[in-house]
């Protein structure tokens, strides 16, 4: 190796500085002769180290010395593996008029390559950006075809709708802030309205006056009427702008949208824009596309995508997916039906028969070709050809029958179809319809031959029996129709019997139906079970489902196993009163009666329905009968006594009177006895029998009570105060008697002793919610609200939930505004009380919201409907506020029921003339007595 340095002699290049690569510039010592030659400046250096890195094609150095190291530099032994790499081995040597020569060569070979390749080039580019921009579509590409139904829309839908409001955060506030701005309405505008409807009728004294001065007035103001006029002008085309709204539209304001204008401009596009949502569909795509990829077999997932598409309004889209399905699933019948219901009726025919070619005995397909042929005989055409590929489908063969019109071609039909098909029950009954009742018969022979465990052709042969007239082969069809599925092992269950039975009486059988009832009503029950409440709730749910025939002829059976049971006769009773007629009434109950001789019960409901038919004769006949089977039944005798007193007949009611005291000596007798006495005004009878059931009777509240109410009416106050204390002594522990006692005290003035007596009667009977609300009311009546207010609360902690203490705090104990907070906490503590309901409806009719007050009324009435104050309270509330329809309907409600307490109720039907008032007439006094 040579140790000569050539470079020291040659030339240096040009703006070669020495040391410049390893950062250094020229420089001086004090030794150097002469002066230092000065080094490059910055420019220079930048400028150099610029042409430099222009030559070698690289970016121009930040700093001089080398360019910027980048954060992550490549490694050394790539940049010497490319030969086109000039930062490698040759970076650092001279560019000269040669290389600058092959530079130019090579490129010219280079452009002359790339004009050969540039189609081929160009083309597979143009493909990849197609690609790529049907992968990941623009949000105008989106919406084009949305775009394009704009162009139906008309330039007055364009001017009508409404500007876009800035919705942003930052300016929203400060809009609203605009908008909930005031301005002073000048006084030129409240001068035009208030003149623009009054009509001067009288000129004032300084009116003229007023006109002379050019319009001013005395006390320094001026009226400019032509000011006042046009605001009168413009006030009255404010009001014409208003009531033009509703039928013309001004463009350009936010007001002038005519929905129907502008929901026809857009039904053209199947979908508006706000209502697809882009993102949602873009992943629920990619999703799909990957279900369908991943497993393209699986027809689901076609079936889906083109859903996708064709909710995003892209039907075409859609079809081509289902073509793309229709391909890889060419088995499933989904797949093809869904394809076909994409397409027009043409090409939906044409995918039908390509359908049925890759799945022949699909009846489905089959079925949906049928369907899109419009002709009978096309679709007659192809049911014979599906047949021909599915003989044994019994879908097509029904499909096949009923495209025919007339019932000979038809039976034809069933009759080769139940050659083929003997198996099909459908078929066989299908035949039987279309035959005569003797073929008919014949027909369900062979079919019960056929199908031995079919209960169907049984119903259907005792139907036709029922339809020839033949009762009684009815019944004997059924039996032998029950022992020939029993013996075959294909006996329904007793609930499924019910339900067939319904469904012939719904299909007008009622034969036929209590013929099942018959037979099947006790199978799989033993006589352990309890039959009887099982056969009752069967009959409450046939009623309930409105099934009276069914009902009534389980009630039937019962009967016949039961015959002797009061319960089953009176729910029997109830069906045909409810939904029955009134002959069929009395006959059930005169069998009840005569299977219960008995039941006073059934004997009075006989009595009674005979009497409210206006045959007295015949109810005097039954309650006979009743007494000679109830010589001693006290329930008897003043049921005899009630119908001859509400007939007038005094004497015989007083005459019944005086035997059932003899006979049926109780003390109801003589209460009875003493309450129609003093009906009729008989005060000193009264008395002397009062006093002779006292000795029988001497613990008899209502006796006592009686007694002081009897002294109470001659005004002897002293005695009837000793009667109460009598009683008191006697029964301690009857409330009303406490009550009566109380009031009369308050009558006579004391209101101490009035108190008193409720004390005592609270340390008897300290749960009474009755005391301690008297208590409260004596309170409040003696105005006394701080004692009334002590009285609550401590009935509230001995009978928290009580209705009738928190309704007395809720009406007279607090405030108006604090009443629905208590009535809330109040049903929470006392629920379903129905006094609490009907405060809660008094609250609501006192803020006039009449739909939930009548639903709460309505509540109550069917929570508890013998509370007679309930009705009043519900009809007072009618009268002001029902309608017709719905008063009739309350009123037949509350007679049906017939309520017998309540505190008002209970006065106005025990008060004088009170027993001779209809439910109707005590309904009416009731609502009128309430406050």
């Amino acid at each position: 190796m040579s140790g000569r340095r050539d470079f020291l002699t040659q030339q240096a290049p040009e703006n070669y500085v020495a040391g410049l690569g390893r950062g250094a510039t020229g420089f001086t010592t004090r030794s150097d002769l002469g002066p230092a030659r000065e080094g490059p400046s910055e420019d220079q250096i930048k400028e150099a180290l610029a042409k430099r890195a222009a030559q070698l094609g690289n970016d121009p150095p930040t700093a001089y010395g080398a360019g910027k190291k980048k954060a992550e530099e490549e490694e050394v032994e790539d940049q010497f593996r490319d030969a086109e790499n000039e930062e490698g081995l040759f970076a650092t040597g001279n560019y000269d008029r040669d290389d600058d020569e092959a530079d130019r060569i090579y490129q010219a070979v280079d452009e002359r390559q790339d004009k050969r390749r540039r189609a081929t080039r160009e083309a597979r580019e143009q493909e990849q950006r197609d690609q790529y921009e049907r992968d990941n579509p623009k949000i105008q590409q989106q919406f084009a075809d949305l775009k394009r139904a704009l162009g139906a829309v008309s330039d007055e839908d364009w001017a009508s709708i409404p500007e876009v409001g800035d919705l942003t955060g930052k300016n929203r506030r400060s809009k609203q802030n605009a908008r909930q701005r005031f301005y002073a309405v000048p006084d030129s505008v409240l001068a035009g309205a208030r003149d623009s409807t009054q009509l001067g009728t009288e000129v004032q004294d300084d009116a003229v006056m007023t006109e002379a001065n050019g319009g001013d007035q005395e006390d320094g103001t001026m009226t400019n009427f032509a000011d006042i006029g046009a605001a009168r002008d413009r006030v009255l085309a404010v009001r014409l702008d208003q009531a033009a709204q509703g039928t013309e539209s001004v463009a350009g304001t936010s007001t002038s949208i005519d929905p129907r204008g502008y929901l026809t401009s857009l039904s053209m596009s199947e979908r508006k824009a706000g209502e697809v949502p882009v993102g949602d569909i873009k992943r629920a795509r990619q999703l799909l596309e990957s279900v369908i990829k991943t497993n393209p077999r699986h027809g689901p997932g076609w079936i889906a995508a083109a859903r996708l598409e064709e909710f995003a309004g892209k039907i075409v889209a859609a079809r081509n997916v289902m073509r793309r399905g229709c391909e890889m699933c060419p088995k499933s019948e989904d797949v093809w039906l869904e394809s076909i219901r994409l397409h027009d009726n043409q090409n939906a025919k044409i995918m039908a028969a390509k359908a049925i070619e890759n799945n022949d005995r699909s009846v489905r397909l089959w079925v949906e070709a049928m369907k899109l042929e419009s002709v009978p005989a096309a679709k007659k055409r192809v049911l014979r050809k599906a047949l021909d590929h599915i003989p044994q489908s019994v879908a097509i063969w029904k499909e096949a029958v009923n495209l025919e019109e007339d019932p000979a071609d038809a039976r034809l039909l069933l009759a080769k179809a139940t050659e083929i098909i003997p198996l099909s029950v459908e078929l066989w009954l299908a035949l039987a319809r279309l035959e005569d009742p003797d073929n008919a018969q014949k027909l369900l022979n062979k079919a019960r031959q056929a199908v031995p465990g079919s209960y169907e052709i049984w119903i259907a042969a005792a139907r036709l029996q029922e339809q020839v007239g033949k009762s009684d082969m009815v019944f004997r069809v059924m039996e032998r129709g029950i022992k020939s599925l029993a013996k075959a092992s294909a006996m329904l269950k007793r609930e499924e019997w019910i339900t067939q039975a319904e469904i012939c009486e719904e299909e007008s059988a009622p034969i036929t139906c209590q013929a099942i009832i018959k037979e099947t009503l006790g199978w799989s029950l033993d006589e352990d079970d309890d039959r009887k409440q099982i056969w009752l709730d069967d009959a409450k749910a046939s009623t309930n489902r409105g099934r009276y025939e069914t009902a009534r002829a389980i009630y039937a059976y019962a009967l016949r196993v039961f015959y002797n049971r009061k319960s089953l006769w009176l729910a029997a009773a109830d069906l045909e009163r409810t939904h029955g007629t009134k002959d069929a009434l009395w006959a059930l109950l005169e069998k009840a009666v005569a299977s219960c001789p008995s039941s006073e019960v059934l004997w009075m409901q006989l009595a009674r329905e005979k009497w409210s038919a206006g045959s007295i004769d015949d109810a005097r006949r039954v309650l006979g009968l009743a007494f000679q089977q109830n010589p001693g039944n006290e329930n008897i005798w003043l049921e005899a006594v009630r119908l001859e007193a509400d007939n007038g007949e005094t004497d015989k009611a007083r005459n019944l009177l005086e035997t059932a005291r003899s006979e049926a000596n109780t003390d109801r007798v003589w209460i009875k006895s003493i309450t129609f006495e003093r009906q009729l005004g008989n005060t000193a009878v009264a008395l002397d029998l009062v006093q002779d059931a006292l000795t029988k009777f001497p613990t008899a509240a209502k006796l006592h009570m009686q007694k002081g109410q009897l002294y109470e009416a001659q005004s002897l106050l002293p005695q009837a105060r000793t009667a109460y204390a009598t009683g008191t002594r006697a029964c301690p522990t009857s409330i009303p008697r406490w009550l009566l006692s109380s009031r009369l005290e308050e009558r006579m003035g004391v209101v101490v002793k009035a108190r008193s007596i409720l004390d005592r009667a609270r340390l008897a009977l300290p749960k009474s919610p009755e005391l301690w609300t008297e208590s409260i009311r004596l309170e409040l009546r003696a105005k006394n609200p701080t004692a009334a207010q002590a009285k609550l609360a401590q009935a509230l902690q001995a009978c928290p939930t009580s209705g009738l203490i928190w309704a007395e705090r809720i009406w007279h104990l607090e405030p108006r505004t604090q009443r629905k907070p208590r009535i809330l906490e109040a049903i929470q503590k006392a629920d379903n009380d129905p006094i609490l309901f009907v405060t809660a409806a008094r609250i609501f009719w006192g803020e006039r919201k009449l739909e939930k007050a009548d639903a709460w009324f309505t509540k109550a009435a069917v929570l508890e409907p013998d509370l007679g104050d309930t009705w009043g309270w519900w009809w007072k509330f009618l009268l002001a506020h029902g309608t017709e329809e719905k008063r009739s309907e309350v009123l037949a409600k509350c007679v049906a029921v017939g309520p017998r307490h309540g505190e008002v109720w209970q006065g106005v039907r025990k008060g004088l003339g009170g027993w001779r008032m209809r439910v109707e007439e005590v309904l009416v006094e009731t609502a009128r007595r309430l406050e």
